[in-house]
């Protein structure tokens, strides 16, 4: 993708949080395909003159350049700008930046029509487990993964839940991944967020990433977390949207069809790893396990940010939604650049029942051939039809299909 999109554009830029693998994967690149000298501005030297003149910083190096950690000297694009503008030749500029500093209108009109931006999330699970299949792909072709045999209940998911997707933190024990996870919220909320944000309670951020791993899943209302934290709903607003630009929380807005007065239209906030999530809320494998209250919340953030990561590489734009309306609801809705719809619900059960589809029938008959595939993700042995463009498919078709 990364290869694609360099031969396309002038700059490419790829965004994630830290510890996902985007230096290593570009300096691999700049190694081997993409021939090109490999700078990183987490060196003091380098950041302190592209600091003080970007202009001439960028002279000293010839194209194509890897800059890592962009965000860390913002003003650098503007030069960069600059520079593709008089050579609009494609592949000069790959990036990276551990912040979205395309939050900063200033940045995203220097850059627009220049760039393309490619997200790295955590590794998910089929690329763990070295599966190329996508299943954003197979679950809007309507035809779901075939599972047989597949393990039944809560040990289907757990072990994977807790460890998440950071590769530094997957092939640790549960002691030293708590340790890790600790660290690695502190260094970035420390670093990321004071290069591109100037915050006055800088300690109110762990606080509020608490506060949002306890409402994992759920909607998100910025009034009722400021009661909780004694601050101000502009306050709250503020520091969500500061985490979702570090790519620490994950926002579903609502799916709306019209501008129906009963429609929910808070978003649902999701942590962007369940083993951070695990981390914030204290939870080992065995409670995520046993604690009904945390089961279901975890289960629907590993399928949502699952179906997330297969997005960032799948060719449909998909968007992650949810819906609501009076009684009815379904967990994850995605829409495709096409307008072609699926509906999600996740259940941490073996045994689907009928009933678990009554609001993915509703969305389907209210959309009609827009519909492509209503699915409850559950914790049975296979995957089995429910009726028109309806299925039960165990969460291992989410890494195995």
């Amino acid at each position: 993708m990364i290869l694609r999109a360099l031969g396309d554009m002038r700059v490419v830029l790829v965004l994630g949080a830290r510890q996902t693998g985007k230096s290593t994967l570009t300096a691999d690149i700049a190694r081997s395909d993409y021939p090109a000298r490999a700078l990183t501005l987490d060196d003091e030297d380098l950041r302190q003159a592209a600091s003080a003149d970007s202009k001439s910083f960028l002279a000293r190096y010839p194209t194509p350049l890897v800059i890592d950690e962009i965000q860390r000297v913002p003003e650098l694009l503007i030069s960069i700008k600059a520079a593709v503008d008089r050579n609009r030749r494609p592949g000069q500029f790959l990036l990276t930046g551990s912040a979205n500093i395309f939050t900063a209108p200033r940045v995203y009109e220097a850059l627009t029509g220049r760039v393309e931006i490619i997200e790295l999330w955590p590794l998910a699970q089929s690329e763990i487990e070295r599966n190329a299949s996508n299943v954003i792909e197979t679950l809007f072709q309507g035809s779901p993964p075939a599972i047989d045999g597949a393990p039944i209940g809560r040990s289907a998911f757990v072990e994977r839940v807790a460890r998440g997707g950071y590769p530094d933190a997957w092939g640790r024990d549960e002691a030293s991944r708590r340790r890790w996870f600790r660290s690695h919220v502190t260094a970035t909320i420390q670093r990321d967020l004071r290069d591109i944000a100037d915050l006055q309670r800088m300690e109110e951020v762990p606080r509020l990433l608490r506060v949002l791993a306890s409402q994992a899943a759920n909607l998100y209302s910025a009034h009722g977390i400021a009661s909780a934290l004694s601050i101000s709903d502009k306050t709250v607003q503020q520091y969500t949207r500061l985490l979702e630009t570090i790519y620490l929380v994950r926002r579903a807005p609502a799916w709306r069809s019209g501008l129906r007065a009963r429609e929910a239209q808070a978003p649902k906030m999701y942590i962007a790893d369940t083993g951070l999530l695990a981390s914030l809320l204290g939870a080992n494998e065995e409670r995520i396990a046993t604690d009904d209250q945390l089961t279901g919340k975890i289960f629907e953030n590993f399928v949502a940010m699952e179906l997330v990561k297969h997005a960032a590489w799948d060719s449909s734009d998909a968007s992650l939604l949810h819906w609501r309306e009076d009684r009815d609801e379904v967990d994850i809705v995605m829409e495709n650049a096409a307008g072609e719809i699926i509906g999600i619900e996740t259940k941490v059960t073996a045994t689907v029942r009928s009933d678990h589809f009554r609001g993915i029938r509703k969305l389907r008959d209210r959309v009609g051939d827009r519909f492509k595939g209503g699915y409850v993700v559950c914790t049975a042995a296979q995957t089995l039809p429910f009726g028109d463009r309806l299925w039960a498919v165990p969460v291992s078709g989410l890494w195995s299909a």
